[in-house]
Parts: C-alpha cells; sequence; structure tokens
C-alpha cells in the first residue's frame, strides 16, 4: 500500500492504495462519485473522462497514486459550474443522450471545447469530441448541443473565464482561475430541487429553436358547416379546448393570450403541462399563428410548438381545415418525438379534434375522449397494430 494525497472536488483527500489501483476505481468505490463511468478500461471510451489539474483525462487508465499531489475534479464536482449548466441545459434541449452512460464522459470533454475553443466550428467539434464514443445518438445531438452551448457562452466572462491548463499530471495553480464551485455532492446534505418557476410569457422565448429544431407535422380535416361558422367556431378558446383529449383552458388574459394544461399520459408516465399560448388571427385570410409553450409539473420535460392553420371553403357548406404543427420537445419525454410516435398521436389527435368539432357545432357535446388524458402509448400501439396489419396485407397480396 501506498499513501495519496490530492484534492477531489475541492476537498483534501489522503488514502492508502495498492499500487495497481486505477483513479476511475478509487473514486467510484473509495470516494461513490459514481458518475466517473467505467466502459472499455483500455482509455478508448472515454466514459471515465475527468479533470486532472483542469485537463481532461482517462481515469481508467491513470493510476490513483500517480495523480499525488493533483487536483481533481470529476461530474459531481461541476453541479454549480456554469459552463457546465450550459452544457446540461444544451444536451436535454438537442436530446444528446438515450441511454446516458458516456455522457458524464461526454460532458467533461464538451467543457473542454466550449472553454479552450469558443470559435471552434463542427468538424473541429467532431475532432474533439472523436475520443469519446457513443453508442446511441450518432453524435448529432450532442455536437448540435455543443454547438449551441458555445453560441451561449462565448461573450460570458464567468464561463470564458481564462485557466491554464497544462499536461495532465503538471498540477498547475489552477483553483483561482477555475470557474468551478467545487462541493462534492456526497458531502452535501440532501436538498430538494426549487419547482421550476411558472410560465408567464411568451416573449422570452426562442421561436426560431422551436421552427428550426422542431418536428413538423402537417393535416387537413373536413368539416361540414360553412367557412365562416368554422372560423368563429376556432376563436373560441373554451370550445376548442373541450375539444382536445386531455387538454384544460384554465384562464384567458387580454391580447389574444391563454393559460391551459394538457394532460399527457406515457405508459407509467403522466405528465402535466402547464403553460401559455398566443393567437394571432387573420380574419380576413382565415388564417391563424398559435404559438404554445408549456412545463410539466412533475418532470424537467418542456414542450414549445407553433400551430399555423387556415379554413379554406371548397363549397358553401363545408370546409377544409389545413395544419402545420412544429413541435419541440425537451428533457426525459424528448425521446417522445424522435419516432414516429409523435406524428401518430398527431393525426389521432386531428381525428379526434374534428370529429368533436363537428359534434359542436351540431350542438351535441364531444366523444368522452376529449375530457381524458392523452393516452399516447395506446395510440403508438393502435399506429403499430394498423401498420403491421397493412403489412401483412401486402404480403399476402403477392
Amino acid at each position: 500500500m501506498s499513501a495519496v494525497s490530492f484534492a477531489v472536488n475541492g476537498s483534501k483527500v489522503q488514502a492508502e492504495v495498492e499500487p495497481r489501483l486505477n483513479l476511475a476505481d478509487f473514486l467510484r468505490e473509495h470516494q461513490y462519485l459514481t458518475g466517473t463511468h467505467v466502459g472499455c478500461e483500455h482509455g478508448v471510451c472515454g466514459a471515465c473522462t475527468v479533470l486532472i489539474d483542469g485537463s481532461p483525462a482517462r481515469a481508467c487508465i491513470t493510476y490513483a497514486i500517480a495523480c499525488d499531489g493533483a487536483e481533481i475534479t470529476t461530474l459531481e464536482g461541476l453541479e454549480h459550474d456554469p459552463a457546465m449548466a450550459v452544457l446540461r441545459e444544451a444536451f436535454s434541449e438537442h436530446h444528446a443522450l438515450q441511454c446516458g452512460f458516456c455522457t458524464p464522459g461526454m460532458l467533461m470533454t464538451a467543457r473542454d471545447i466550449v472553454l479552450r475553443l469558443p470559435q471552434a466550428d463542427e468538424k473541429r467539434i467532431r475532432l474533439e469530441l472523436s475520443g469519446n464514443l457513443c453508442r446511441c445518438t450518432g453524435y448529432v445531438g450532442i455536437v448540435a448541443a455543443v454547438r449551441s452551448a458555445l453560441r451561449r457562452t462565448v461573450t460570458s466572462s464567468d464561463v470564458m473565464a481564462p485557466r491554464r491548463i497544462g499536461p495532465v499530471g503538471s498540477h498547475p495553480p489552477t483553483r483561482a482561475r477555475e470557474s468551478v464551485r467545487a462541493v462534492p455532492l456526497m458531502r452535501r446534505a440532501p436538498q430538494a430541487s426549487p419547482p421550476a418557476p411558472a410560465l408567464t410569457s411568451l416573449d422570452a422565448i426562442d421561436w426560431t429553436v422551436v421552427e428550426r429544431d422542431g418536428v413538423r407535422l402537417r393535416q387537413s380535416f373536413a368539416v361540414p358547416f360553412p367557412r365562416q361558422e368554422v372560423w368563429r367556431s376556432l376563436s373560441d378558446l373554451d370550445l376548442v379546448t373541450q375539444c382536445i383529449p386531455g387538454a384544460r383552458l384554465i384562464k384567458e388574459h387580454a391580447g389574444d393570450l391563454a393559460e391551459g394544461e394538457v394532460a399527457v399520459k406515457l405508459g407509467p408516465i403522466v405528465s402535466a403541462f402547464h403553460g401559455m399560448l398566443g393567437i394571432v388571427r387573420d380574419d380576413r385570410e382565415f388564417r391563424a399563428v398559435v404559438r404554445a409553450a408549456g412545463r410539466d409539473a412533475r418532470s424537467p420535460s418542456n414542450a414549445r410548438a407553433i400551430m399555423a392553420y387556415a379554413v379554406h371553403a371548397p363549397d358553401t357548406d363545408s370546409s377544409r381545415v389545413d395544419v402545420v404543427t412544429t413541435v419541440l420537445l425537451s428533457g426525459p419525454l424528448a425521446q417522445f418525438s424522435r419516432s414516429g410516435l409523435v406524428r401518430d398521436v398527431a393525426d389521432h389527435l386531428t381525428q379526434v379534434f374534428a370529429r368533436n368539432l363537428e359534434a359542436r357545432l351540431r350542438g351535441t357535446a364531444a366523444t368522452p375522449a376529449a375530457g381524458d388524458a392523452l393516452d399516447a402509448g395506446k395510440i403508438a400501439r393502435s399506429a403499430l397494430a394498423r401498420r403491421m396489419r397493412a403489412f401483412l396485407r401486402r404480403l399476402w397480396s403477392r
């Protein structure tokens, strides 16, 4: 056994270790800092990346005894780091993780890129990330997240604070220059996460991100009523809300603003998105644009959507409504938008909405589904069954 002394996330650590013990195992098994993941154990995958004296290094091929006198920072020690805060938000917004195993190492490397290469383009970002392997994402979301973080931090003196970077193990005096509040989670008293602030305005939201990165959906439906009557009904927010499964209008504000809630069920997960929506109408052209944003009260998920619709008149007694919706989800429910599930749900919602709107125009009640939570899982299973039946029909018809 050999004595070793170094700082881990700002706290001095002294221990007796075997000369062959690697740093990753020491951090995980002796310090209980399990944010450092162990993958290949050959220094190839990058999942175990930590900072040694401010520089990214592979913890699985670094002996703990070789770090004597060094300053080591793990993902847990960057909880309040400004650059890491920006990266965490960007990774969530751009869906830059799936299984999450590579994510700690990816974040450590991404932080180094943000601090060291503020002008990095996509090619350079991909080069810098080449030492971190990911089997899930295809890297598109990760690269987009790093680019987004670079755009947000390039003008921030707090995040872009200069720091001295030397060879790993050279022990440069970095603590005064690091933008890190190094407090290991294992030494902190547990605290409840503060509730997310309620959304009170749509003005501060970056809608260009929704248009650029969101999923775009197009639907049309016919209603056997005159154009003017359909347009007037679509202007009634209370009536429209009653036609949407899981939706509830809470309060209407001045200036075509409203506050509402949508309940979505996805398997065992039930989310309640509370937020605001704003409408800009063109009565002469029978067109409108709706912008809506909401936060889930039960998870860090966020939803933003832009919906443009127009009412057309094929003849005097019927109408056709064309809708283009762009949706952007972030947080745990972002996986929802990765597959065709979101399109299946949108198609189902369109059919239910058209049926309920027609019922309201006839003076009858909407279907019971209008008051229930939107069961996305059930819709997905039904859509999958339809696809399987269609596939089998095509197969048998050959």
